[in-house]
Order: C-alpha cells, then sequence, then structure tokens
C-alpha cells in the first residue's frame, strides 16, 4: 500500500526559507512521476514542481525560489523553498504517480501547512 508523508511546514517570514520533504513506502519510486502540489484557501490546487528521472518543472511563480529533488535510495522527495513570499502560503501536498497497466494512477499525501507572513 502506498503512502506519502510529509514533513517540514511550518510559519516563516517573507523572504525566509523552509524545506519540505515527503516519505514515500509501499515500493520503490526510483523512476515515477513524483511532485509537489500546493491549495491557498478558496484556490484550486496548483502544481509547484514535478521531477521525473533527472528532469523538473517548475510553476512560473517559484521557478528561481524553489528546487525539488529526490533521493532514490532513501525514497524521498524534497522541496526547498528559498525567498519565501506571502502568497506562498498554502498546504503543500506531495504527489507520486504510479503505472497502473492502463493509465497513472495518482496518490496523495496529507499535507502540510506553509505560512509565509509579511
Amino acid at each position: 500500500q502506498v503512502q506519502l508523508v510529509e514533513s517540514g511546514g511550518g510559519l516563516v517570514q517573507a523572504g525566509g526559507s523552509l524545506r519540505l520533504s515527503c516519505a514515500a513506502s509501499g515500493s520503490r519510486f526510483s523512476f515515477n512521476p513524483m511532485g509537489w502540489y500546493r491549495q491557498a484557501p478558496g484556490k484550486q490546487r496548483e502544481l509547484v514542481a514535478t521531477i521525473t528521472g533527472g528532469s523538473t518543472n517548475y510553476a512560473t511563480s517559484v521557478k528561481g525560489r524553489f528546487t525539488i529533488s529526490r533521493d532514490n535510495a532513501k525514497n524521498t522527495l524534497s522541496l526547498q523553498m528559498n525567498n519565501l513570499k506571502p502568497e506562498d502560503t498554502a498546504v503543500y501536498y506531495c504527489n507520486l504517480d504510479v503505472w497502473s497497466g492502463t493509465g497513472y494512477r495518482h496518490y496523495w499525501g496529507q499535507g502540510t501547512q506553509v505560512t509565509v507572513s509579511s
């Protein structure tokens, strides 16, 4: 059974940094697409960053400030967030896509709150 557990959220002042981590269990996911998404109050969940193999993709709003990385040996995904802005405030979710044979099945963690004060 696939499980994703996020950690590392918290309260930080604008301009500060946080590092989010996601521990995956249930199988080895070295080659699976993984990513971070976020959802602010009253808004839809949006993509922050994804990583597949060595290829990364970022939302325009976080490019140059956030860095996504993975440690396949530890089955973990990380998001280093620098120069945080109040508009980065949201619940951040870890995502893992697993091929089911006919399509990708999407797994989500429980989310971790990030609050950036101005």
